[in-house]
Parts: C-alpha cells; sequence; structure tokens
C-alpha cells in the first residue's frame, strides 16, 4: 500500500489550527532577535562569514563606525598658527625699525641681562648658531635622510629654507640698522645666529623625525635654539628682541618645510600599506 505524506493537520483532531513554533532548536530557524531576517545556525555558532562575526551595533567593541577625521582640525590650527607668528613677526620688526615704546622696553631689559652669567659658558652657547658648527648638522641629517630612504624632495627642501635664512635675514639687517648692545656697528636684527641654530637644527629634526623617533628630535631642536639665543643675549652680542624677531621670522620658514616632510612621510606610509585586507573564510 502507498503511503502518502502526513498532512500539516493532526489526524483525528477537528480543525485546522497552525502548528505553535517548539522552544529550543526549532526557534532557530526563526528570524534573528533583531528583525534581521538572517537566519542563525541551530547550534549557536554565528555563521563562517567574516560579517556575520561583527557587531552591527555601532556602539559595540567591533563597530564599523568610521573615525572623525582629525587632519582638517589640525590643519587650520597649522594655519592660524602661521598667520600669528606672521603678524607678530610684522609686529615685532615695526617696532624695532621704528624706535617704538616696544624697542626701548627691550633695550631697558636687555642692559640689566648683559653679563649675568660667565663668558666660559655664554660664549660656546652663542657659538651654537653658528655656521661651522650648525651647518653640519643640516648637512648629516640631508646625507643621512638620502642615504635611508632616497628620497629627494624632503633633502632639497631642507637645504633650500637653509640657503632662505640669509636671503631674508641679511637685507632686514641693513634696513633697520640697529645698533648692537656692545658691540660697534649696525645691522644687528635680526639675529642671524639665532636663524641659523633654528633652521639647521629644526629641519635636521624634522628630516631625522620618522627614523629616530619623534618624541625627542623636535625638543633637542627646540633646546638648542633656545640655549643659542640666550648665549647671545646674556654674552651681550643681540638685545633680546633681536632674538625672538628672528625665531618668529623662521617659523613662517620651517612650517613649509614640516608640511612638505610630513606629506612626504604619510605619502611613504601609505605606499606600503596594502590596499585591501581579506578576512578569513
Amino acid at each position: 500500500m502507498r503511503e502518502t505524506p502526513r498532512s500539516q493537520e493532526t489526524a483525528g483532531e477537528p480543525g485546522s489550527e497552525p502548528l505553535q513554533p517548539r522552544p529550543g532548536r526549532a526557534l532557530a530557524h526563526t528570524t534573528g532577535a533583531s528583525g534581521s531576517e538572517t537566519p542563525h545556525r541551530s547550534d549557536g555558532r554565528s555563521p563562517q562569514t567574516p560579517r556575520g562575526a561583527r557587531q552591527t551595533d555601532p556602539t559595540g567593541p567591533l563597530a564599523t563606525t568610521p573615525p572623525v577625521a582629525r587632519r582638517p582640525v589640525f590643519r587650520h590650527v597649522r594655519a592660524f598658527a602661521l598667520a600669528l607668528c606672521a603678524v607678530l613677526s610684522a609686529l615685532v620688526t615695526w617696532q624695532v625699525a621704528d624706535d617704538g615704546p616696544l624697542r626701548r622696553a627691550d633695550e631697558h631689559m636687555g642692559r640689566a641681562l648683559f653679563g649675568d652669567a660667565p663668558a666660559a659658558l655664554t660664549e660656546p652657547l652663542a657659538d651654537l648658531g653658528s655656521m661651522p658648527v650648525a651647518l653640519p648638522v643640516l648637512t648629516a641629517a640631508i646625507a643621512y635622510t638620502l642615504w635611508r630612504t632616497g628620497r629627494w624632495r624632503p633633502a632639497l627642501a631642507a637645504a633650500l629654507t637653509m640657503a632662505a635664512v640669509p636671503a631674508l635675514v641679511v637685507p632686514l639687517k641693513l634696513w633697520i640698522a640697529r645698533p648692537g648692545p656692545l658691540e660697534p656697528g649696525t645691522g644687528w636684527y635680526p639675529s642671524g645666529h639665532t636663524a641659523t641654530a633654528m633652521v639647521a637644527y629644526g629641519g635636521a629634526a624634522l628630516l631625522l623625525a620618522p627614523h629616530l623617533g619623534r618624541r625627542w628630535t623636535m625638543p633637542v631642536a627646540v633646546l638648542l635654539t633656545l640655549a643659542t639665543g640666550i648665549g647671545l643675549v646674556l654674552r651681550g652680542y643681540h638685545w633680546p628682541l633681536d632674538v625672538i624677531g628672528s625665531v618668529l621670522l623662521c617659523a613662517l620658514l620651517l612650517t613649509p618645510l614640516a608640511c612638505g616632510v610630513s606629506s612626504s612621510d604619510r605619502r611613504r606610509s601609505s605606499s606600503r600599506t596594502p590596499t585591501g585586507c581579506s578576512g578569513p573564510s
């Protein structure tokens, strides 16, 4: 006798009531609790796909919400700092050239600071900004960058920034013709030694930061520049505003160099990063 498949209705029961879902494994074939209409495995394990193991909730630990981009914020801060340095540099230069009240206060402060430290200490500090001391440091950093990476654009940018120092400082010295504190002659604003130290040590720090560590190269450059300015003022070679004006001027020179080195480093890092990643299968 041929058997026929049993119908959905129970034999001997009147009516056609729908079957009620049973607890347990039968519920595993219903839709998910989140209403995503994605069937779940009956043994409770996640499906064997990379997306099945992820949390779809953005607040979960494995959320796929993209991070907020911070680069535009840094760009605005950098532009504001650059504009501030330009305004302050113009203000200091105007006060020194026009014999304003800021220049008179500067000269009063300078006379009070001259000779406060022994020459055996201040003379070596002032010499940190000389060409025979500072320029070899930048040259070594350029050579190391070329040998290590083969990238010539950051090295060339650093060399051009150093070449721009006398191109800007010398005309200002001739135009303002400020007398020195203790030395005869004119042309002491802005400080050439401070500019040389800041660009040489700052440029070397920017070039070496990706290779030797970003946390200590720039603080060392700032410390060397600060030591140079302190030595120049305490030794009586420059007024304080000579050093401050030189720092503001060189900040305008180092900012484009820092942007160029940073963008070149990002392009190098992105070129080494794989374009795609495959999940477990």
